[in-house]
Parts: structure tokens; sequence; C-alpha cells
């Protein structure tokens, strides 16, 4: 009898000791990229490049044909991910304004639910980040070497290329600085392929021998249009520095990487110098020089990315990690003859969108729903087991992740953008996106266009003015307005002037 109870003693005892089991909700990895256009993705069908581990998420998991951004610049795009609500109603309406940290986010909510939250890369919002448990961030921009990186204790200097810094901390923390017991999210933001497009040590001569082919509007005159495209300021052709063409180095590097760096440019620059080229000849250069170092970027990215999917497979966490890849916005890779991205046209209005869910998302699967970044904080809180605060404007994508086509999901889209004046000098505009048509009202030259997308799909043409479209603008100016009624948009009663 004494050896039982002792046993019973010893079992018990044993059992109050034991760990208490992991949560077992999934993990949410978002890996988030800047400027990183659909069309520079091979799972989107690319011809200019292949980004094998991005598309090892679309064929383990499902690709949206049709995510659109609401605002397509870098911290409307940030702050619309973070609330779920569209920049008027979260209040960062362009780059100029500091991100109001104070209001609800999806990670805060996150976090009083029990999970970790962290955030690590490029933040881009000016306020420091918060409703995060570790978080360390690019100041500004970041340069593309030698970042300095922000984080709750103070900035540390670091020598290396930030797209690999980047990873190496991600990696560090999903290691040794997490809390094992919690489900975590984690926000994986990188620069790369932001503007200077500047190419990592192991990448600068990459597509050296590749002639990259050229988008069918590269010379793009802009007849079928109005005022706002000519007026713009993003022009391969005009608009390309010095510096953005590595005709200049970057002031960042040590002698050691200038070093390198001077050994892969120097000789192609003095070919270039020798060249003597001028007119379409020289858009062609500059088109070339351009979009391989933005491939380059893209190159690292993509390598990267793979780094931290090894990760997740070695450790066991992939089985229970959801990874969902964006970027902020589209972008111009030479399409209308442009780099850059704000339009609420196709390449610039388009992100990429891809989510990878063990045991949910179909292998291999694709939808044509149209989904923004406006839905996403809503898809994190819905896979979390969250209650989606009311004020949000955006809707869960889990539905359509679980193979379901909701019947009353959107129809049309609305899109707006308000930084100007600003650089490239897009006009402010707002409009509707349907399956087959899209109406643009650009609002401070009172000027609409409309396009018909089944028969002009590179929008070349608008045919606002043809009366055989009377019926289709008609019904679109009303949907237009149903949609700034829904969504409670204000006039934009801002002066034109320099703010």
């Amino acid at each position: 009898m004494r050896s039982f109870l002792l046993l019973v003693l010893l079992i018990s005892a044993a059992s109050c000791t034991q760990a208490p089991e992991p949560d077992p909700r999934p993990n949410i990895l978002f890996i988030f990229t800047d400027d990183h256009g659909a069309q520079a993705i091979s799972a989107y069908g690319s011809k200019i490049n292949e980004t094998p581990n991005i598309d090892r998420l679309a064929n383990e998991g499902l690709l949206f044909l049709n995510a659109f951004v609401t605002n397509s610049i870098c911290a409307p795009s940030r702050a619309v991910i973070l609330t779920g609500k569209y920049s008027h109603s979260n209040g960062q309406l362009t780059n100029v304004e500091t991100f109001d940290g104070s209001q609800q986010t999806f990670p805060k909510l996150l976090q009083q639910a029990g999970y970790q939250t962290a955030m690590f890369g490029k933040w881009h919002l000016k306020s420091d980040p918060t409703g995060f448990d570790a978080w360390q961030v690019l100041i500004g921009q970041g340069p593309y070497y030698n970042p300095p990186i922000k984080s709750a204790t103070g900035v540390t200097e670091h020598v290396g290329y930030t797209t690999d810094i980047i990873t190496d901390i991600v990696l560090d923390w999903l290691k040794s600085g997490r809390d094992t017991q919690k489900p975590f999210m984690m926000m994986y933001q990188h620069k790369a392929p932001h503007r200077r497009w500047d190419p990592g040590p192991d990448y600068l001569t990459m597509y050296d021998d590749v002639e990259i082919p050229e988008p069918r509007t590269l010379f793009d005159d802009y007849a079928g249009r109005g005022k706002a495209a000519t007026q713009q300021t993003m022009s391969i052709a005009r608009d390309l520095t010095d510096r953005d063409l590595k005709l200049v180095p970057p002031e960042e590097l040590t002698a050691e990487q200038l070093e390198v760096w001077n050994a892969a440019y120097e000789p192609k620059n003095d070919a270039f110098r020798a060249a003597d080229l001028q007119g379409d000849d020289l858009v062609r250069w500059k088109y070339q020089r351009y979009v391989k170092d933005y491939l380059r970027a893209v190159a690292s990215v993509d390598d990267n990315i793979g780094r931290v999917l090894e990760h997740l497979e070695a450790s066991g966490l992939a089985e229970n990690t959801i990874v969902i890849y964006a970027s902020d916005q589209g972008w111009y890779l030479g399409e209308h003859g442009w780099f850059d991205k704000r339009w609420m046209y196709e390449e610039s209005l388009r992100m990429p969108l891809i989510v990878r869910w063990p045991g949910v998302t179909a292998p291999g699967s694709t939808s044509d729903a149209m989904v923004s970044n406006l839905d996403l904080a809503e898809t994190f809180l819905d896979i979390a087991g969250v209650e989606i605060p009311s004020d949000m404007q955006g809707e869960s994508l889990v539905p359509l992740l679980e193979g379901e086509a909701p019947s009353d999901w959107r129809q049309s889209f609305y899109y707006q953008y308000y930084e100007y004046p600003g650089p490239h000098d897009v006009a402010r505009h707002y409009g509707v996106r349907t399956e087959s048509h899209k109406l643009i009202y650009f609002y401070t030259l009172d000027e609409w266009e409309l396009y018909d997308l089944e028969e002009d799909p590179d929008e070349l043409t608008s045919v606002y003015e043809d009366p055989a479209y009377a019926s289709v603008r008609s019904e679109l100016e009303t949907e237009l307005e149903r949609l700034r009624e829904y969504y409670a948009v204000p006039e934009d009663a801002r002066p034109l002037e320099a703010q």
C-alpha cells in the first residue's frame, strides 16, 4: 500500500511539473516586399525572371489573380494592412504623415489574444511600431547596404546586404527569440526591390549576358488618355538618374564592397559611355539597365525567402505555419515607359498575394476573386479565432482560402490616390474597378477616364466619351458614388500647393 501511494505521489508530482502544451493555433508568417510587381514573379507568368521560392508557396498554396491595393504607395499601403481600413479612415493618406500608432491594429488584437508578435525589416511609418513583442526596423527607407536598424533599445549598425541582414534577424528570432509555447505572428518585410534597386554582392553580374524582353507599351505616347498620363515624372526616357542607372555607386559602401561593385559595373559603364546612344536606343539601354538591377534585387529576396522556408521545414514549424507573400503595391517595369507606381492603372493597382496554409489551401490553386490589402488584417484575426472589429472595412479571406466562393463577395473595388504635389507628379484620383471595366476620376484635373479591360487590357484608350459606352459609364458612376458612401469617403479638400 505504501509503495502504491508513493507511486501515485510521484505521478502527481510529475504531472504538476510537466510543461504545458503549446497553443495549437497556427503561426502566421507575413512576408512582405516593397514594389514587387506581379509581372516579375514566375508563378504569375513572368517572362523575364524566375522566382522559385515564391513559386513554391504558390505550388503549395493559393495564388490570388485579382489582388488590388487601395492606395498604391508605400506608407499608406502598410497602414491599410495594419488597420484593415482605407487611408481616409486610418489617417495615412500619403508618405508624408506619421502613422498614428495608438490606433487599433491587428497586431495589437493578436497580442491581446495570446499571440507573440514580431516585426522585422522595412517599416516606413515614421512612428515606432506598436503592438509587437519584438521589433527591429530600418530607419525610413533604409539603404541596401550596411543599414542602421532601430529597435526598442536603440540603433544598431550592421555591415552587409540589407536583404540578407533582415533574414538573419528573422531566423535568429525563430530559432532562439520566440516563446515556443505561444503561436507567433511575424511580419518579415524587405526593402527590396524598392528604388534604387541595388543588387547584392552575389548578384551584381546576373543577367549581364541576357537581353530582357521589352514590354509592348514601352514607347506608349499616351494619345488615348488625358493630361494626367503626360504630366508624370516617372519616365524611363527622362527621369532615371545616374544613381538609378548605377553610373554612380551607392555612397554607403565600405571600401571592400566598393571594390566588388566597381569590378562588376565599371566595364559595363565604360561600354555604355563608348556607345554614344541616342533616341530609342538610349531608352532601350536605360530599360535594360534598370530592369536587370530590379530583377537582381528580386533574386536576392527570393533566395532569402528560401532560407526561411528551409528553416520552417527543418524545425518542424512548416506544418502549423501559414505563410503569406505579398508586396505593398504593383510596379512598372517599363510598361507605358514608366517605373514607380501610384496610378490606378493595372500594373500599379495589382499586387501579388499568395497564401500557403497546410491542410487548408489546396496546393496549386488559384482564385480570381477581387481581394485587397484591405482584407489582410481581417484574415489574420479570423485565422487566429479573434473577433473582427466592426469598424474594419475589409473582408476575411478565410472562406476563399478554404476553397469556398461566397455568393456575396465584392464585385467592384474602390481606389484613391492622394500624394500630389509629391514625387513623380501623379495627379490625385479615385475610381472603381469591376471585372470588365475601370472608371477613374482625376479630380484635381476634372478629367474622367473609362477603360474596357476586356477589349483594351493595356488601358491605352479611354472610352469615356464614346457613346457606345454611355450605359456602362452611367452604371460605373453610380457604383463609384455608392462605394464612396459605403466607405464614408470625405471630399479631399487639401490645397494643391506644396504641403
